[in-house]
């Protein structure tokens, strides 16, 4: 059966009991029209992340360009290494539109009446996995892009400089709205929460809870796998275990966006002390930055309703 994740089997109060695999689930035929159209989507994710590992900025050309706009020859020099990059980075912003499309036509079949989110998940454990792939995809891309190379200054020299006519890639609206996205510390996963947020809101008929149980039921399948050591043994390789942490987070902001009280709360679905301490217990390495994700990116941590010691766990 391979690594069959199998989790919450214990007495849980408040979060349910199922099994999930992430590693080998394979779509029935009534999830296999979604199924297609965002693995359609997934399989330029590595691509992407091969992109923005090789990208190197232009910031010398830029700079050396805007200081001396009558020197022709630096203009030149500045264009020949902008050109490329303007391709490079519309070509991500362009990825990001498509992941949103994605994860709402993924929440639409996860959440659907007349099915519980869990049960939804249970039987629907191809969906489930590929939701999981676009949260492991974020928070990789994230990790990568907080380097200084896509800075929003930069970015707005290399789109607006009048000495440069980039319309035939990005004409100024185009532009406007690269600039916002690179702006983000974290761009996809603000793009992943503005679209679970427009989902709901645009979702009037469906109850705010189908959503919510979702993202904090996936949040306590990957809690109790990296709890506990006779599911992570079973892991074939560490990459499993980041994958675990990675989604585990993702889902936890997510849910920390829509949720009007977020995901800190007392009376949280989320487990956020369980899920804090199986980050901790990991080297520091693997999960600082999803630990500052956690600390940055979330909307409720700072507020007084979060508990002391939950807020403590994250200073």
């Amino acid at each position: 059966m391979g690594n069959l994740l199998k989790v919450l089997t214990r007495e849980i109060e408040n979060y349910p009991h199922f099994f999930l695999d992430f590693e080998n689930a394979q779509p029935t035929d009534a999830e296999r029209e979604v199924w297609n159209q965002v693995n359609a989507i997934l399989q330029e994710s590595e691509s992407i992340l091969s992109g923005l590992q090789a990208y190197k900025g232009a910031g010398q050309e830029i700079r050396q360009a805007i200081q001396n706009p009558s020197d022709q020859m630096l203009q030149e020099q500045a264009w020949n290494s902008v050109c490329p990059l303007v391709v490079r980075l519309k070509e991500f912003y362009g990825f990001s539109l498509k992941l949103e499309k994605a994860l709402q036509s993924l929440l639409e079949s996860l959440t659907c009446p007349p099915f519980t989110p869990t049960q939804h998940l249970e039987k629907e454990q191809a969906l489930a996995k590929q939701f999981a792939e676009i949260l492991h995809f974020t928070l990789r891309f994230d990790e990568l892009k907080v380097g200084p190379s896509i800075s929003r200054s930069g970015l707005r020299s290399l789109l607006f400089s009048k000495n440069m006519d980039i319309e035939n890639e990005v004409n100024n609206e185009m532009a406007n709205r690269m600039s916002l996205f690179y702006a983000e510390a974290t761009p996809m996963l603000k793009t992943l929460s503005d679209a679970t947020t427009n989902f709901v809101s645009e979702n009037k008929t469906l109850p705010l809870e189908n959503t919510t149980d979702c993202l904090s039921t996936m949040a306590s399948v990957c809690k109790v796998m990296l709890e506990t050591p006779e599911y992570t043994s079973r892991f074939s390789s560490e990459d499993t275990l980041l994958f675990c942490m990675r989604v585990m987070v993702g889902v936890i902001i997510l849910y920390d966006h829509v949720h009007p009280d977020g995901a800190f709360i007392k009376t949280s679905k989320i487990d956020m002390k369980g899920c804090i301490k199986v980050l901790k217990d990991q080297p520091a390495d693997n999960v600082e930055g999803l630990l500052n994700a956690l600390r940055f990116t979330t909307k409720h941590l700072n507020y007084e309703s979060t508990p002391k010691n939950i807020r403590a766990m994250l200073q």
